[in-house]
Formats: structure tokens, sequence, C-alpha cells
């Protein structure tokens, strides 16, 4: 049974990013690896984190921060919908890193500094400098690993905008300002 779990596991994740140009993805400076880009991380790692957040995250985030563990996109512009969003870079899961889950810039930060409502994961932060984040929404999904992704408004009393349906459609809906 394990090695049946194993294989689904592995078929799913083939699923994601199917035809994604990782290659151009990611902009290579020492400003992302300082404060975004952490060491590969190893599942235990995940695991660890997924525990401490209490949230599990999706296959498409995970399949991500073991590609990059974290960094600066190259398009910076999701433009889907009535909310477009300049995202200045997308946490990793190394502590070590200030800007990664649970680093001293990840979820709790926002959320007990800030006041940002607990619906989930601060996934990126955008060119507002903390008025706007982005967040994986669990509010629907309890906390399984399909959360959608939202933007919350601190300065419009933290409103909270669904702006796409998964993770996976966040990265892909990605261009280049």
């Amino acid at each position: 049974i394990h090695s049946i779990k194993i294989i689904i596991k592995v078929w799913k994740d083939m699923k994601v990013f199917e035809n994604f140009d990782w290659n151009s993805f990611w902009e290579e400076s020492d400003y992302a690896l300082k404060e975004y880009v952490g060491k590969k991380p190893t599942d235990k790692e995940i695991e660890d984190i997924e525990n401490e957040l209490g949230y599990k995250l999706p296959g498409s985030y995970i399949e991500l921060i073991k590609r990059c563990n974290g960094g600066i996109p190259a398009a910076t512009l999701f433009c889907k919908g009535e909310y477009p969003v300049y995202i200045t870079g997308i946490y990793g899961i190394d502590k070590t890193k200030p800007y990664s889950l649970c680093g001293e810039m990840g979820s709790k930060f926002w959320i007990n500094e800030w006041g940002y409502p607990d619906i989930g994961v601060t996934v990126a932060d955008t060119i507002s400098g903390g008025h706007h984040m982005i967040f994986l929404d669990y509010r629907e999904c309890k906390k399984d690993n399909k959360p959608k992704v939202a933007l919350v408004d601190q300065e419009d009393d933290y409103n909270i905008h669904v702006i796409c349906d998964s993770f996976e459609e966040f990265i892909k809906g990605l261009i280049e300002a």
C-alpha cells in the first residue's frame, strides 16, 4: 500500500506545471539569494514546516520550492481578474531566510504583528511594503492542500480578494510588467 501511495503521488506531481519553463522563471540576484532563496528542502523539512504552520502545502508549491526554495520571479505581475498584483518575491521554507514561510517575515509575523487575518499561509509579498500580502487561502478547504490564492489588503480593513483558484494558476499567471 505504501508503494501505491508513492506511485500515485509521483503521478500527481508529474501533472503539476506540465510544460512550464522553469529556466526563465527566476531572476538571479544577490538580494534574492540573501533574503529569499534557501537550500534545497528535504521531504522531512517540508513536513516539519507543514506541521509548524498547521497546513498541508499544495503540491504545486512543493514542486516550486524543490526546484528553487523561494526567490524573485522574473515575471512579477498577476493581473487576472479585478485586482492586479505586483509581487516582489515568493517565500520558500528555509527558516534562515527572512522571507520564508516560517522566517522573520513569514506568516506569523504578518498575522501577529500586522493583524492580517489567519486564513492560511503568507506565500508572497508585494511592492506595497506589507500593505498587501499574498496568502494561500485555506478558508474553503480547511487545512488540506487545495487552497485558493488571495490578496489581502491591509489598507482596506484586511479585505480578502481571492485572485485565483490554485497556486499553480497563480504562478502560471505571472507576467512581466
